[in-house]
């Protein structure tokens, strides 16, 4: 086997260990976040992101790049979410094209009680994982990893 050949298999066997870990992760979340508040990953997903920007809103396509959804998808996620009473949305006063989506009332209730529910079935997901030999080292790099500085 030449060495290209061992990089590329190396590279593959990084994946497969990363996408298993993520799979991992996101089942228990979804698990526990589905029982506990009937709200999807997504959904809580969403509710963080805007809950971390400044007056609690960004733009629709900021949103999108966040939470790695199509433009489509998060604006068929938005809709839902506002229609549940989670989330509003108002046309940006600088640039009538530019929408907003901000947490209502409502929605930050929501993600006050969902919070230690997600963080409890994380960190029962990264202790899981971090008994199999295959994904401990990715468990400490997600452990060790800090947040993004804010600004």
């Amino acid at each position: 086997m030449s060495l290209p050949d061992d990089a590329a298999e190396a590279r593959a066997q990084g994946w497969r260990a990363l996408a298993a870990l993520h799979s991992r992760i996101e089942n228990r979340i979804e698990k526990a976040l589905q029982a506990e508040h009937d709200l999807s990953v997504t959904e809580y997903a969403v509710l963080d992101v805007l809950s971390r920007q400044q007056d609690w809103h960004m733009r629709m396509q900021q949103l999108a790049n966040a939470v790695v959804l199509s433009q489509s998808a998060t604006t068929r996620l938005v809709t839902r979410l506002e229609q549940q009473g989670l989330l509003t949305r108002y046309l940006c006063a600088d640039d009538r094209r530019g929408i907003y989506t901000e947490v209502s009332p409502a929605g930050r209730e929501l993600l006050a009680a969902a919070r230690p529910t997600h963080d409890g079935a994380l960190r029962e997901a990264l202790a899981d994982a971090e008994q199999l030999p295959e994904l401990a080292p990715l468990v400490r790099v997600v452990e060790a990893a800090q947040p993004l500085a804010a600004g």
